[in-house]
């Protein structure tokens, strides 16, 4: 029950989340390989970007890839969060004196996290080549031409055998190990404290609240690079079809750009 309900948890919070990780995932990929002030920035910031996104291509691309993302967080989280919790009600976190080990925690949490990622990863590249796919005036990053979840796991598993599916997992883990243990830990620690201090009646769901909140800027700040390497990992090209320009010296906004798809070969 742990499991199922952990996923299916993790889904309710994508539904709100995926618009964000289009974003994310966009800017990530934005100036990929090249110097500060030789490409151009589509998107300026967070809010440019959802404005230029939702402008060029549509408010349905800001829920890009939310498919694979869906299917992702149920199998990451529920083996993720299902396995902590299983570790936390066995008593495997706590010292003999009965207080929370950060040490077991976090380690618990990147084991349980690398569990679900690596099952996970397939699923996790499709979502990322799904949402970086963008009109040609916008795009970043490789361009793959996935029509779906399933086509693209298809294609990939057509193309590049089973082993092909899995490319990039390794990448991911550095991301996983630590976004995961340093979320789990806080979090744990965090609602152990509050706990504590009595800041909220015992019980009260204010405490889980604060405690994801702490978390989730604690996550952020020690897994972003990870997770723009793992992005930029999973997005890379395996042929010489659908690469965005990278010129020194960019065309203006939806100036013809030259070849069939209106993207131009790489300088």
């Amino acid at each position: 029950m742990d499991f199922l309900m952990s996923g299916l948890a993790a889904c309710g919070a994508c539904l709100f989340t995926n618009p964000l990780e289009v974003v994310k995932t966009r800017m990530q990929l934005q100036g990929e390989l090249q110097a500060p002030g030789t490409y151009q920035r589509h998107y300026r910031n967070v809010f440019h970007a959802f404005v230029t996104i939702g402008k060029v291509d549509g408010l349905a691309a800001l829920q890009k890839g939310l498919a694979p993302a869906l299917l992702y967080q149920f199998l990451m989280n529920g083996i993720r969060l299902g396995t902590y919790g299983l570790a936390e009600a066995g008593g495997y976190l706590h010292t003999a004196e009965g207080t929370l080990s950060p040490v077991r925690s976090a380690a618990a949490g990147a084991l349980a996290g690398v569990s679900g990622a690596y099952l996970g990863s397939p699923i996790y590249m499709v979502k990322t080549h799904l949402q970086a796919q963008a009109a040609s005036e916008i795009a970043v990053g490789h361009q793959y031409k996935h029509q779906g979840t399933f086509h693209a796991l298809i294609e990939i598993g057509q193309k590049h055998g089973l082993v092909g599916l899995w490319r990039g997992a390794l990448g991911s883990l550095p991301r996983v190990i630590v976004g995961s243990s340093t979320q789990l830990c806080t979090f744990s620690s965090t609602k152990d404290l509050m706990t504590q201090w009595e800041i909220f009646p015992p019980q009260s769901w204010k405490v889980a609240l604060a405690a994801a909140m702490v978390s989730g800027i604690a996550v952020v700040l020690a897994m972003t690079p990870f997770d723009v390497a793992s992005t930029r990992l999973y997005n890379q090209p395996t042929d010489t079809q659908g690469k965005v320009s990278r010129s020194r010296h960019p065309q203006p906004l939806g100036a013809p750009r030259g070849g069939s798809d209106g993207l131009g070969p790489e300088r």
